[in-house]
């Protein structure tokens, strides 16, 4: 009896805690959007910008739906149909009713080579007159409105001076007073003006740093504080620095040397407290993962996962665990994912069929000029790349929304007799672009024998790909002397 009582207890505070783990709800209505997936999302940390899905739904027959998620500070979320997405923040312990108007779903089918996120319509119904949403949108509408109205002031051509920057911040703290009660809003403010300050260059580094970070908390958790560090340190170390050149940098990253990376940055008076440094240590090794000239991306990677293990601030380990996933997303070595597409007589095909072969996959859009100038490359070299070589497959997915573009396209005219491979449709797998990265047509990714993604970056038909192959006897697969294959 003891152990039935105990278990319903556990039973009892495990359901207590997932319901405490949902604080905020989102109840939303659409006029023309049934059957579509909504997702939610927000960012991990201001330092990776790893996006992290929180919560989904199916929007109903009764054109609703309903998204949950926790929060115990106000937080930044992305909603998000199809790639077309909006931004807003939202506060603890609060229920947002909003509505997304009649749309044009396919409007982003007018920017033919682009498959990047659009705007999405969104109405909230029930914010109060000091919800921060209001209060940011009407801060920066003032900011704006000052700096489109004073333009010559702020023209470089003209040296422009402090005075004015002074003017811009007497005008919007009087249009945009401190909330009472709204930390957040007030900080947001004082962060988003300091950081206009520094992009505009109306202070110096140093200023801004002994203003709002010398000796006070490292808000870790704040994303106006954050929003402004990333401004301050961003691009102040991975390319070296007045007292230490990005070749020692390097050298220091390649040979797995923490220590001495952590402590030399700390040679700069910005740099000296302990937390600012390691997490500007972190934001450096983001930038030198993708500075491929000076940084070798492997060492970057244990580098991070090294802080990770070492760090004593609890804060920093999920950055450099995010870091890392973020690195090892659709980059080479990275398992390709599993999915099933219809192909042109909408049987569906997995991908997982062609595991042990070569898969030249190419993103496009039929109506695209760029896509078709690579499928006719493409076909010239099919003869040859699969002659006499059965390990070897190409695969065209198609990412136009409507599936009887691409069947017109091969059924009702030549192009399927002159690019006689196979073809999918992404079928709205959105999550499938952006797992590899398509943001633009064509584009084109190589899976190896084992489902591997083969590079981080796969090259083109048009730059000689097929001439040099690392499925070809000509060159070995280990070859690195094309820097196409680096």
């Amino acid at each position: 009896m003891k152990r039935i009582v105990a278990f319903a207890t556990v039973l009892m505070c495990l359901i207590n805690i997932a319901v405490a783990q949902k604080n905020i709800t989102i109840k939303g209505t659409t006029e023309n959007a049934v059957g579509k997936s909504i997702k939610l999302y927000r960012y991990s940390d201001k330092i990776s910008c790893f996006e992290v899905l929180i919560d989904k739904a199916d929007i109903d027959e009764s054109q609703r739906f309903e998204l949950q998620c926790y929060a115990n500070y106000p937080m930044l979320v992305f909603l998000q149909i199809d790639n077309y997405t909006q931004s807003f923040y939202v506060e603890p312990a609060r229920e947002y009713i909003i509505n997304i108007p009649k749309f044009d779903w396919n409007r982003d089918e007018h920017e033919v080579g682009f498959a990047t996120e659009m705007a999405l319509p969104v109405e909230f119904l029930n914010l109060p007159k000091n919800d921060i949403n209001i209060l940011v949108n009407r801060f920066d509408a003032a900011v704006a409105r000052y700096l489109e109205s004073h333009r010559g002031q702020f023209d470089y051509r003209y040296h422009p001076q402090k005075r004015y920057f002074d003017s811009l911040e007497v005008y919007v703290n009087k249009v945009c007073p401190d909330v009472e009660g709204c930390d957040f809003f007030n900080r947001y403010k004082v962060y988003q003006l300091a950081e206009l300050k520094l992009n505009m260059k109306f202070d110096s580094r140093r200023n801004i740093f002994r203003r709002y970070i010398q000796g006070q908390p490292v808000l870790v958790y704040d994303e106006n504080y954050m929003s402004l560090f990333v401004a301050l340190y961003s691009n102040a170390i991975s390319k070296g620095t007045k007292d230490i050149s990005v070749y020692r940098l390097a050298h220091w990253v390649y040979n797995m040397d923490l220590s001495t990376f952590i402590d030399s940055i700390g040679v700069d008076p910005l740099l000296r407290h302990e937390q600012v440094r390691e997490l500007a240590a972190l934001l450096a090794l983001k930038e030198a993962y993708y500075n491929f000239r000076y940084y070798d991306s492997e060492s970057v990677v244990k580098m991070v996962e090294r802080i990770g293990e070492r760090t004593k601030f609890k804060e920093h380990k999920p950055i450099a665990y995010n870091l890392v996933e973020m690195f090892h997303q659709s980059d080479a070595g990275g398992e390709m994912p599993s999915f099933l597409l219809p192909n042109v007589d909408k049987e569906r095909v997995d991908l997982e069929s062609f595991r042990g072969k070569w898969v030249y996959m190419a993103f496009v859009r039929v109506g695209d000029p760029e896509s078709k100038s690579e499928l006719e490359t493409m076909a010239h070299f099919k003869e040859q790349v699969y002659q006499g070589n059965d390990s070897v497959e190409f695969v065209t997915i198609d990412c136009d929304r409507e599936f009887q573009k691409m069947y017109h396209f091969l059924k009702n005219s030549r192009h399927g007799e002159r690019f006689d491979w196979t073809w999918l449709h992404f079928d709205g797998n959105y999550d499938l672009l952006n797992t590899l990265r398509v943001v633009s047509f064509p584009t084109f990714v190589l899976i190896n024998p084992q489902g591997e993604l083969q590079y981080d970056v796969t090259p083109a038909p048009s730059t000689g790909f097929f001439l040099h192959t690392p499925w070809s006897n000509r060159v070995p697969e280990t070859d690195n002397t094309n820097p196409l294959f680096r």
